[in-house]
Order: C-alpha cells, then sequence, then structure tokens
C-alpha cells in the first residue's frame, strides 16, 4: 500500500484537464484492446481498492471490482451495513481508517458532500462512484463511446434530453472538455444546476438549454437519456411522469435526427424515459456504454495510482 499526503481525487469530471482526460480515454482504448486479444494488463498488482456502497448498483460494482481483478489487484466491497459507517462512525474517521489499508476508495454515496469528507481525510485517492449531484465514472465511458463510435469528438452534437440529474450534469462537464457541442431540454424545474452550467462555460463548453426535445435531438449525433425517477425519488412519481411527458426518446423523436446513436447509462425504465424499441433498435449504442465501464474504471485507477 502506498499513501500520499496529497492524493489526487477524482470526484467529478472536471477535477481533471483536456489533456489528462485524453490521456485516460487513451489508456481505457488500450486495455479494451488488451482485454480482447488476451493480453496481460495487470497494472496493479497487489494494489487494494476499498468500495464503499451507500447505495446499490449493478455496472458500478462489477465493473471495478471486474476492473481491479484485471488489473493485477483486489477489490473489497463495504456496504454501509457491512462497516461501522452504518453504526455511526464518522466519514472522516472511516476514511483516515481506510487510508491505512487500501491504495484507493471509491464510494457511491447521496450526498455530494460525503464524497467530498471522504477525500478531504484520505491519504490514497478517492473516486466518485456516484453521488446525487454527479456522476464522473460514467461520464468517462460516454466519452469513451462517443469517441469509438463517432472517431474522435470533432464536430460532434449532443442531445441529452429529460432531467437534470447527476449523470447529466457530469455529462455537461464531460462535453465542455471535450468540445462536443451540447443541447439540453429538460423540463421547466428539473434544469441542470446553474453552477454546474458556469463551470462548464468556465471550460470552454456553452450547453444551449431548452425545453423542447424536438428541437434539442434535430441533426443531433448522439442523443442520451436517463431515469426521470431515481432512487429517493418513488414518492415523486406521479408529478414526475406528468411533467415529463412528451419527452421519451422513441421512434417518433428520433425521426429528427436520422443519424444519431442513442445512449442511456442504464438501468433503464423501458416504456417511460426511452421505449423497448430504441434500446434494442440497430441506432442503440446502450451495451457498448455499459461494456466501457470497465475500461474506462480501469484505465482511471491505474492513472491515479502511478
Amino acid at each position: 500500500m502506498m499513501t500520499d499526503s496529497n492524493p489526487t481525487h477524482f470526484l467529478d469530471i472536471d477535477d481533471v484537464s483536456r489533456d489528462e482526460l485524453l490521456t485516460i480515454l487513451d489508456r481505457a482504448s488500450e486495455y479494451k484492446r488488451a482485454q480482447r486479444a488476451g493480453d496481460d494488463h495487470a497494472a496493479l498488482e497487489d494494489r487494494t481498492l476499498g468500495m464503499i456502497f451507500q447505495k446499490p448498483s449493478t455496472r458500478t460494482r462489477v465493473s471495478f471490482e471486474t476492473g481491479m481483478t484485471q488489473l493485477g489487484g483486489h477489490a473489497v466491497f463495504l456496504g454501509e451495513d457491512d462497516i461501522q459507517l452504518g453504526r455511526g462512525e464518522p466519514l472522516k474517521d472511516t476514511s483516515r481508517t481506510l487510508s491505512r489499508y487500501v491504495d484507493a476508495v471509491m464510494a457511491r454515496v447521496f450526498k455530494h458532500e460525503n464524497i467530498e469528507v471522504l477525500a478531504e481525510y484520505s491519504s490514497v485517492p478517492v473516486v466518485n462512484g456516484l453521488t446525487d449531484d454527479a456522476h464522473p465514472c460514467q461520464t468517462l465511458a460516454d466519452l469513451l463511446t462517443i469517441r469509438e463510435h463517432e472517431d474522435g469528438f470533432d464536430g460532434v452534437s449532443a442531445a441529452w434530453v429529460g432531467d437534470g440529474n447527476n449523470v447529466a450534469q457530469s455529462f455537461a462537464l464531460g462535453c465542455a472538455l471535450t468540445d462536443i457541442d451540447l443541447t439540453v431540454a429538460t423540463p421547466d424545474g428539473y434544469d441542470i444546476d446553474d453552477e454546474v452550467l458556469e463551470r462548464a462555460r468556465a471550460l470552454g463548453g456553452d450547453p444551449t438549454i431548452s425545453t423542447d426535445p424536438v428541437d434539442a435531438v434535430t441533426d443531433a449525433d448522439i442523443i442520451y437519456t436517463d431515469v426521470w425517477i431515481s432512487m429517493g425519488q418513488e414518492d415523486e412519481r406521479d408529478v414526475r411522469m406528468d411533467d415529463f411527458e412528451g419527452f421519451q426518446v422513441c421512434s417518433d423523436l428520433l425521426e429528427h435526427a436520422p443519424d444519431a446513436s442513442v445512449m442511456h447509462c442504464l438501468p433503464a425504465h423501458r416504456g417511460e424515459e426511452i421505449t423497448d424499441a430504441v434500446i434494442e433498435g440497430d441506432r442503440s449504442i446502450i451495451f457498448d456504454q455499459a461494456e466501457n465501464r470497465l475500461h474506462a474504471q480501469k484505465a482511471l485507477l491505474s492513472w491515479l495510482l502511478e
């Protein structure tokens, strides 16, 4: 185990520069080729990742755990009820203790301030596996997928349709870092936070904000959506279903973007924010996107632990 009094953390996508982001994506592509060729890429032998989960997960847990195994390391699953965090231990104590045991920490938590506390008191890199405000590891996979399917980022336009949630917010910052022309269409009251838009503009991005899904997707290269009802919002279901009427990514909407590929971070509520026909259609790159969580996160971990 190696510790550092000033480690590099990854709490949102703009914690890395454009050059650093491209380095991570290049490494992800290399790891993807290596895995498919059966070539060894055990860059993290004898390293351990501690994984804190306050929220359940499929893709985040399996991709990080599998990724560490493929890199020659080991991952330890730490559910909230499996450690003292679930019995009232302060986050700062958990963070300082884990720093003495593991080489990096990945945490999937509710409040973004919780990941910030973990990072503040950690002497090893802390990775945001998801908070209510941000999902930067998803954005790494999104950008890797777009670069693969669009042969780079030059001239690419993307449309986000639906809730301006944590995935949307990190994606907006990722588009700004890579010069992707982004239009965001959300119902009134479900916008991306102004502070996030200001950060995107400071990076050189200029997201177009709209309440019209048709206008947003017209001639787009990428159409991206996510669930309208996230974990913890179940009691808002009836209101949200009404508010998001007309925002479904369906075959009719795709007619306005005849060359667009469709993305979704999963899990999807089929028949709500996206139709089954679109997910299963030949314009869906959703499962390439899901696979790329594995490759992008391996690249991130090895970059952080170099």
